[in-house]
């Protein structure tokens, strides 16, 4: 491209394009003199322009770098051998932190360098694709797309940024589209005619900023991100203040809940166990119409392996012993257990501190100071409730203290969310089929589970009210919260439980193909809620749309009383993030079943992946180089598939066959040649007349439809002497 007016406007968009890359640099880091960086850019574009040879450049460039590390980091004069000395040696040193992957340790000066050599491989590139490609388009939308990344997650302002972005891309695009139709052409790029292409795009783009400035903006329809990242730096939740944020994993704060939720896979234990569990941490009893709060603290402390008075499961209700290993990968002080905990084995003495209020465990030494053991072991009873037993509580009576406070509800909740739950249970006389009604009615098309979109309750709104009548999106706070206050409002008493679920199979036990350990995350926090039967205890539920819990009803005994709705389990709903949850059954069966082969097939392909991973990567990969080389020995194929035939009529095919062949040796040919023409070529190249000879038998066949009997057999020797050509 000539040194002219048009070459230099490339050059300046170009300049400009690249600057709005230094442009966020001083302010978002501690990079100060951003100044010569930008004179670096000038020098090099204009050496570029001025098209220096090489090596003058190379003296051009280098000499402005040194100058510049001279003047940033050292005192001496920039003509003194001792700065220049230590500055070598400081290069190799870097080099040798480069290699052992110590990117922090790097020295300023080093850093300086590695900046300025960044910016000079960008003035190439975009050189090159100004000049050679006379293309822009990506480097133009990475452009935009960093500035843009940074005006949401930064304090960096991308207004004005992004109006000279989008100005000087589609002025130089419209350039290049417009020098690449001339070349293409062949037309003389006269003044004239490029006056006639510049002045429309310069008005276009003109027209186009004008109105992308000036005309309305419509609100965002995705929510904002920043939430999710300021949540995702506190993972494993917070002590503070609650932020109407909710924070994936176990935090302590629930008194403001709603927004957006954060995944997190980070593994907080591992545990073995017959089956799936829901594992709890603390409950929850006053509402406060934004969150969870306790109303109070009862600790006491016992030792280790005394029996914990937790959860007491009432001696009428069906139960079996089981145990679960729990190995750690977070440094919790608290204990995680299933209900019905019974006792806590750890491998080394510890005593527990119980809130009695909460049900939180918290594990202390013997100096009272919180400790964080690696694994333990916890011995629980699993209940087998009754529905008839279940469906005996109708009313309240007695424990009237107890009964106040686990049916709190705030003062000013609003009254259509007693009348909600009263229209929702009417017709049910106890209080098991008014939980059952409620916990189901959450699963409804009306509501939605989701994670993003979730609504924070205003200073005026209430929690449960916003989500039952105006968003009705949410994940398992929402849900769970609404039916323990729905409850509450009709007099049941009910508690919030946070835990996490069941989590993922990962394999069986070695050695013992009954037990199975499943992998708990951050992911799989949950919250649920828990109804008190005064001749039951308390009894979980699970309103949240998409999950079920691993309880056991039984509603096949005879004696069960009669119900005021069909006495069948409820709908089992597949989960939308984690995979199914299956019943806890009292007995075994030696029936077939397909979770059990399901849990087989993933356990062989987690004992076996490596095996498996090699011999896909070794069948892909011969596979890939019988592919790559398949033009020396598929001549072998089509020798010996047509050695046999005697049908004049696979001469068509084999003919088809033989200009795939040549083809793929490089004999390729050309559009609109014609066979004879193609033929000729073929014969010079190999020196015979093989190809002619057999392209016209083939036309003789493709234009009469029928060939003289006997003419494959004539022919094929020709063909197998051309197929064998093309093996050499």
């Amino acid at each position: 491209m000539k040194r002219d007016f048009s070459s230099f406007l490339l050059y300046a968009f170009g300049f400009l394009l690249l600057w709005e890359w230094l442009r966020p640099v001083e302010q978002l880091t501690t990079t100060d003199n951003i100044e010569t960086f930008v004179i670096f850019l000038l020098v090099s574009f204009g050496a570029s322009f001025l098209k220096m040879r090489w090596i003058w450049q190379l003296i051009l460039k280098t000499g402005f770098i040194l100058f510049a590390i001279n003047r940033f980091h050292y005192e001496e004069g920039l003509f003194q051998i001792n700065w220049i000395t230590a500055f070598m040696g400081d290069v190799l040193q870097n080099f040798s932190l480069l290699w052992s992957r110590n990117w922090v340790d790097l020295s300023f000066e080093f850093r300086t360098l590695l900046f300025f050599v960044l910016l000079w491989l960008m003035v190439y590139l975009i050189h090159y694709w100004l000049l050679n490609r006379q293309k822009i388009f990506l480097f133009f939308l990475t452009t935009l797309i960093y500035i843009t990344v940074l005006d949401t997650f930064t304090p960096y302002s991308a207004k004005a940024a992004i109006i000279r972005t989008v100005t000087a891309g589609f002025a130089v695009m419209g350039m290049l589209t417009y020098y690449r139709i001339l070349a293409r052409e062949n037309v003389d790029k006269e003044v004239s005619v490029t006056r006639k292409w510049m002045r429309p795009l310069a008005i276009m783009i003109i027209i186009s900023v004008v109105a992308g400035i000036s005309a309305p903006k419509l609100d965002p329809i995705w929510p904002d991100p920043v939430p999710y990242l300021k949540a995702a730096a506190n993972k494993g939740g917070d002590e503070g203040s609650g932020s109407g944020v909710s924070r994936v994993g176990y935090g302590t704060n629930d008194s403001q809940l709603g927004g957006p939720f954060i995944g997190d896979d980070s593994v907080v234990f591992r545990a073995e166990a017959s089956g799936k569990n829901y594992w709890k941490v603390e409950t929850k009893d006053t509402y406060t119409g934004k969150g969870w709060i306790a109303s109070g603290s009862t600790p006491y402390t016992i030792e280790g392996d005394d029996l914990v008075p937790v959860f007491s499961i009432p001696s009428n209700v069906e139960t079996r012993d089981e145990t679960a290993t729990l190995f750690m990968f977070m440094d919790y002080s608290h204990l995680i257990y299933p209900a019905g905990i019974q006792r806590v084995q750890f491998q080394q003495n510890y005593n527990l501190e119980i809130d009695s209020t909460k049900e939180k465990i918290s594990i202390q030494d013997f100096n009272e100071q919180p400790v964080a053991p690696d694994a333990y072991t916890v011995e629980y009873k699993v209940p087998k409730y009754n529905a008839g037993d279940l469906m005996l509580t109708t009313a309240a009576s007695g424990q009237t203290e107890f009964i106040k406070k686990y049916t709190q509800v705030p003062d000013g909740l609003p009254e259509r969310v007693r009348e909600l739950a009263e229209q929702i249970t009417a017709g049910k006389t106890n209080w098991f089929d008014k939980a059952r009604a409620i916990e189901r009615y959450f699963g409804g098309s009306e509501y939605t589970y989701d994670q993003t979109n979730v609504a924070v309750p205003g200073e005026d709104d209430d929690y449960v009210d916003q989500f039952l009548f105006e968003t009705k999106t949410g994940y398992c706070d929402n849900f769970s919260t609404s039916m323990a206050v729905m409850l509450r409002t009709l007099g049941i008493p009910t508690r919030w439980v946070k835990g996490y679920t069941g989590g993922e199979f990962i394999q069986y036990s070695e050695g013992n193909s009954s037990s199975q350990i499943y992998e708990i995350t951050n992911n799989n926090a949950h919250s649920w809620v828990e109804v008190y039967f005064p001749n039951q205890g308390w009894v979980p539920f699970e309103p949240t749309k998409g999950f079920t819990n691993e309880v056991s009803i039984n509603f096949l005994d005879e004696d069960a009383a009669p119900s005021s709705e069909e006495t069948t389990a409820p709908p089992v709903q597949k989960p939308e993030q984690e995979e199914d949850k299956t019943e806890v059954a009292s007995d075994n069966s030696d029936t077939f079943d397909s979770k059990d082969l399901w849990l087989r097939m993933v356990s062989f392909l987690q004992d076996n992946w490596k095996v498996i991973l090699l011999s896909v990567v070794v069948v892909g990969g011969a596979g890939g180089l019988l592919y790559r080389i398949r033009g020396k020995w598929m001549p072998y194929y089509y020798l010996a598939r047509y050695r046999f035939l005697r049908k004049d009529e696979n001469m068509a095919e084999a003919y088809l066959i033989l200009l795939h062949q040549l083809d793929r040796y490089g004999l390729k040919r050309k559009e609109n040649q014609t066979l004879r023409s193609y033929a000729r070529y073929i014969d010079n190249f190999f020196s015979t007349r093989e190809m002619t000879r057999l392209t016209a038998k083939y036309e003789q066949y493709l234009y009469h439809q029928q060939l003289p009997e006997g003419s494959w057999k004539d022919s094929r020797e020709l063909w197998e002497n051309l197929i064998k050509k093309t093996i050499a």
